[in-house]
């Protein structure tokens, strides 16, 4: 939680200085407050000792981040089920080579497209909102926006009308990515944010995991069903709205917005049954960090939302920009929007299986970073995954200039695998926050729509049909980004 979580009083060993001369515990405290920071209490806490301190606040942050299942299941249901026979009968607007109906490139393109800029409007807009009113009146805002989403893709039964579904879901997707994380970042305990904000990957991957094995069933079972896995949407969109009733307004957002009695109140909620808690304290912890922002900000001219523009604000509004842009430019639409049309157009008889496998290797990778998050550092958590996903690119483009047999198929499948790992240590590296956030995110929104509008082409049969050869095109715009990755994105961790 932003500004930790307590302080204790005083006593006579935070006055005394050691025998070796190191700094006291209160001058050190004294020279924190000077940056606007406080010390806790709690720093010499282990992992599993922080998590049963402070249960509700792990429960809440873990709770939350349970949004990111419907966020992965709707982005994977919408990336994926264009790949399912029923649904290309349905919205089908042409005849392929083989002289079956087939989905139009400029079709996908738009889909896909729409929902980029979606996200782009939910992560521009939605800051503003939560910062004036609360993150519970934006996570409210963007529950209705997602419901109605489902309600139109429930309801399709032409490409018009998906597309204005997919628009939508873009905007509820873009508001949900720029709110969740940042609340979890202001609510979690700082010796587990890490492990937590990993949470979000988790729940992500295993949302998108099982859109896949529901598409991958029905592929198997009954083709020509693609309506069974979009109204099981609507069990989680449920399940959101009883976690956004239940949980708390963030304190530290009440605290900034001047409503110190509700933080109190929802202080004590959080950290009901911590030995020793002293609310009073911890409001002060707050205040100081809200007050020290504000005197920062007014001395240097900042306290508009384009300050992340200016001085040290735009340095780090420059590596949000880098880690999302990055993103793009090594595959992101490629093997996770269009995965499963690019494995089904390059030749792989099972597509969906192949997406399975892969995004069971995101989730067992969630897992271990979450335990290895706050050790490892996220610096190379994210530095070592951009590499690792690029190389991946490289090889796969490799594979698409050799001789092709089963071997080249194995292979395909393995650095496919291999980029999905990268990839999930990338993402989990950023530390979001409203305004930067949902700027640097809405940039790669903004680079998504370019990419919506070229891999449809790229791996359409029917069109420029480079297959596996695409690895080269990211492998080349991508490295540039990577290596500047090691240079430019410090340690976020502690």
């Amino acid at each position: 939680m932003r500004g930790d979580h307590r302080q204790s009083k005083p006593s006579a060993e935070h006055v005394e200085m050691t025998d070796e001369g190191v700094v006291k515990p209160l001058e050190a405290t004294l020279d924190a407050a000077t940056k606007g920071q406080a010390v806790s209490g709690y720093e010499d806490l282990g992992i599993w000792e922080t998590i049963k301190t402070f249960k509700l606040c792990t429960i809440v942050c873990f709770a939350m981040a349970f949004s990111a299942a419907t966020d992965g299941y709707q982005v994977g249901i919408n990336a994926s089920i264009i790949a399912n026979q029923g649904f290309v009968a349905r919205f089908a607007t042409e005849i392929g080579k083989d002289g079956k109906p087939a989905l139009a490139s400029p079709i996908l393109a738009g889909w896909s497209s729409i929902m980029s800029c979606g996200q782009i409007v939910g992560m521009v807009s939605l800051p503003f909102l939560s910062s004036s009113y609360g993150r519970k009146p934006a996570m409210y805002t963007f529950w209705v926006i997602l419901v109605c989403s489902v309600l139109a893709e429930s309801l399709a039964r032409s490409w018009q009308v998906w597309l204005v579904g997919k628009l939508l879901a873009g905007i509820g997707v873009g508001c949900l990515q720029s709110t969740v994380p940042a609340y979890i970042a202001e609510v979690a305990p700082n010796r587990i944010r890490g492990g937590l904000l990993m949470c979000y990957s988790f729940w992500w991957s295993l949302g998108s995991f099982f859109a896949q094995v529901a598409l991958q069933h029905l592929a198997q079972d009954h083709p020509m069903n693609y309506l069974t896995p979009v109204y099981t949407q609507w069990a989680q969109i449920g399940l959101m709205f009883l976690i956004y009733i239940l949980v708390p307004e963030s304190p530290a957002w009440c605290i900034d917005a001047g409503k110190a009695d509700r933080a109190r109140k929802e202080l004590l909620r959080l950290y009901r049954g911590v030995p020793g808690f002293n609310v009073d304290q911890q409001l002060s912890v707050l205040s100081l960090a809200v007050e020290h922002e504000r005197a920062i900000a007014a001395e240097q001219r900042r306290e508009k939302w384009y300050s992340i523009f200016r001085g040290t604000d735009g340095v780090r509004t420059v590596i949000t920009l880098w880690t999302n842009t990055t993103q793009q430019l090594i595959g992101l639409t490629l093997f996770g929007t269009f995965g499963t049309y690019f494995f089904q157009q390059a030749g792989l008889s099972d597509p969906f299986k192949i997406k399975v496998i892969t995004t069971s290797i995101q989730i067992a990778t969630v897992l271990i970073l979450v335990a290895i998050a706050d050790r490892l550092g996220r610096r190379w958590l994210a530095c070592g995954g951009t590499t690792l996903s690029w190389l991946a690119c490289v090889a796969i483009g490799i594979i698409g200039v050799v001789p092709q047999s089963n071997g080249s198929t194995y292979a395909f499948v393995f650095f496919a695998c291999l980029w999905s790992w990268g990839y999930i240590g990338e993402i989990s590296s950023q530390r979001l926050r409203p305004y930067t956030a949902g700027f640097g995110a809405a940039v790669t929104c903004v680079v998504g729509v370019v990419m919506s509008n070229l891999v449809p082409y790229m791996t359409n049969v029917n069109k420029w049909d480079w297959g596996l050869k695409t690895g080269w095109f990211y492998a080349g715009v991508g490295f540039q980004f990577t290596l500047g990755m090691w240079f430019l994105i410090p340690e976020t961790s502690g």
